[in-house]
């Protein structure tokens, strides 16, 4: 799993008060591609797509899908959907209803039952362990890429075998994508009338400015790909090709039932929308995501409420729920000119956005301002919000050499797409700049693989399959050194080390020591120490693993210090600090069915033992 390449920094790690986890381990050390790129083609232009999709995506979009997935602690998982689950809790709030469509435009106003709004997209930054919502969006692109991604994956080693999404549940969401459309249409005609309301869904526009001249434009076809399968007549169309005539909304000769809005007018102002809007105030038209749902989730300025205690606080909204949003939102407010010498002296540590932006456009780092677009952020609607790191995902140099082999760090968001609070999916975003933009080498959309807990201990983890007993046990895989103490290994770095995929030149020359622990589990966790085996496991010149440099000391004399392989009093404590923190994992709330993503579990494999080569 791990490339022929240096993973130095998997055993050096930062002071021990900011221990790393297997999971940024993996994040840093697992270069296996899991890309499938003739899969993926054959998604675009069969499956999913039509011919000549793939050449599409390559020629206008070459960096759309990344070749490494991001792991994420699942843990991690079920927190962003406690985070969504807070936000639905606050917006039903009547009271804050009241406050936010009261400073509204009257369009938001409007229709305050019926279609909730498809595809609202929640973005995380997750890094060292600190998770923050940083907005929310509610015409979030990228499902069905998405989707098409998740049918081209595999694993080429069984440490990730089982995080891999199944087919079975990647054609769950698309069919979940699909009846999420109908049953905004059923929404929406249990508020018309009554004799209406068996009417099925018809047809659908996709709509959005120029739509062949988008950066997604492929997504747009993969999706009335999907509905036109699934019997629903489909157009992509710009909204001024919409007419309004005879009480209904018209394309060509084609009465549109349902818009599945992609625009970034929000409150359909722009002279292009005026028929859309028409049938939209007349009830004509199912148009989702619709200006209501924009202004109770999407205004940034919202941020700044989700994140004031004070607030909370007066809307009536619950201790707990006011919690998970103060430790979980970023402080944001927004930005007022009276407070401009506060928030330059500050902006090192801020970031701005527009309240009415979109795809990162016209947001800036606080670190990153000139005076110039200072001025400009003061003159316009911005908000200030608290920088969340984002993530770090090493991988492949694509700029390098083919010999040299370097790598290079970027950065990840997590994309946490939902319907009616729920999760549909999570994926991850990899770029390098100042925000997410698909224009990087080696970045775009990735597949999120996810690991058991935060410590990542089931990414360690190595079950048996032989037998029941078997399968009710786990190997537990440490390094230790004499200067910075004891490293949880993930599985796939061992085994890879163990087989000479993995090198590790700060460690040439040297000699560390191995712990492996062998537990009894109990439900998914450690109970009872079963056997320890510690081995020396020397490195040659290259930083390779010797194995003619191997000395094993079974558990029985494991304090006895004439045998230099055994661990002191003190690591051994830190060993079994790590199998048996008091902190357990919480039951995650996205199941592989929603999400598509499963827990991992791996068979039991040494060095020598049988598998998947990696790369």
């Amino acid at each position: 799993m791990i490339a022929d390449s240096t993973a130095n920094d998997v055993l050096q790690p930062p002071p021990r008060k900011a221990r790393r986890s297997a999971i940024d381990m993996l994040n840093s050390a697992c270069f296996c591609l899991s890309l499938d790129r003739r899969a993926l083609a054959h998604a675009l232009d069969l499956e999913l797509g039509q011919p000549g999709l793939a050449e599409m995506v390559r020629q206008r979009c070459p960096f759309l899908f990344a070749a490494l997935p991001v792991f994420v602690a699942t843990p991690h998982l079920h927190r962003m959907a406690q985070v969504m689950e807070a936000v639905e809790s606050v917006v039903a709030l009547p009271a804050y209803r009241e406050q936010v469509l009261g400073a509204a435009p009257d369009i938001a106003r409007r229709g305050t039952c019926g279609p909730l709004g498809v595809f609202f997209g929640y973005d995380f930054h997750l890094s060292e362990g600190h998770l923050g919502l940083i907005e929310i969006n509610t015409n979030a692109g990228g499902a069905m890429l998405n989707a098409v991604l998740a049918r081209a994956q595999h694993a080429c080693c069984a440490a990730v075998d089982s995080m891999v999404p199944t087919l079975a549940s990647v054609t769950a969401f698309e069919q979940q994508i699909v009846a999420m459309f109908r049953h905004e249409w059923a929404l929406a005609r249990k508020t018309a009338r009554a004799s209406a309301t068996t009417q099925p869904l018809a047809s659908i526009a996709i709509v959005d400015v120029a739509p062949q001249d988008q950066y997604l434009y492929p997504e747009l076809l993969l999706f009335q790909q999907l509905f036109e399968r699934h019997g629903l007549r489909t157009v992509i169309a710009d909204p001024a090709a919409l007419e309004w005539r005879d009480g209904m909304l018209w394309h060509g000769d084609l009465v549109i039932d349902l818009v599945y809005n992609r625009l970034t007018d929000f409150y359909l102002e722009q002279p292009g929308s005026a028929a859309l809007r028409e049938a939209y105030l007349q009830r004509a038209v199912v148009l989702t995501p619709h200006p209501q749902a924009h202004a109770l989730y999407a205004d940034k300025r919202l941020l700044a409420l989700f994140s004031d205690a004070a607030r909370l606080h007066a809307l009536g909204v619950p201790h707990a729920t006011q919690q998970i949003l103060l430790e979980h939102v970023p402080h944001t407010e927004v930005v007022d000119a009276g407070d401009a010498q506060r928030l330059w002296d500050a902006r090192r540590s801020l970031f701005f956005k527009p309240v009415a932006g979109f795809g990162s456009r016209a947001a800036y780092r606080g670190d990153k301002l000139t005076k110039r677009v200072w001025q400009d952020i003061l003159a316009g609607d911005y908000v200030a919000q608290t920088i969340v790191a984002p993530g770090e995902r090493m991988i492949d140099d694509p700029g390098a050499a083919a010999a040299e082999r370097a790598t290079k760090a970027m950065k990840y968001d997590l994309r946490a797409y939902a319907y009616n609070g729920a999760v549909q999916w999570v994926a991850a975003r990899i770029y390098q700049g100042q925000t997410t933009n698909f224009r990087t080498p080696g970045g775009g959309f990735a597949p999120v693989y996810s690991s058991a807990d935060a410590s990542g201990r089931s990414v360690q983890a190595c079950t048996g399959t032989a037998g029941a007993d078997d399968a009710a046990h786990a190997s537990h895989v440490f390094l230790l050194d004499d200067s910075s103490g004891v490293h949880a290994v993930p599985h796939a770095l061992y085994v890879a080390l163990a087989r000479g995929e993995a090198r590790l030149d700060a460690m040439a020359g040297q000699t560390l020591r191995l712990a492996i622990w062998y537990v009894k589990l109990k439900g998914d966790a450690p109970d009872i120490v079963v056997n320890e085996t510690y081995s020396l496991v020397g490195f040659d010149a290259q930083g390779r693993i010797d194995p003619a440099h191997a000395t094993v000391a079974a558990q029985e004399h494991a304090t006895t210090p004439e045998n230099a392989a055994w661990p002191t009093a003190a690591e051994r404590a830190q060993i079994r600090e790590l199998l048996f923190a008091d902190a357990r994992a919480p039951d995650a709330v996205p199941t592989a069915p929603e999400t598509g993503i499963a827990e991992p579990h791996c068979s039991h494999m040494s060095a020598g033992s049988a598998g998947s080569t990696c790369r």
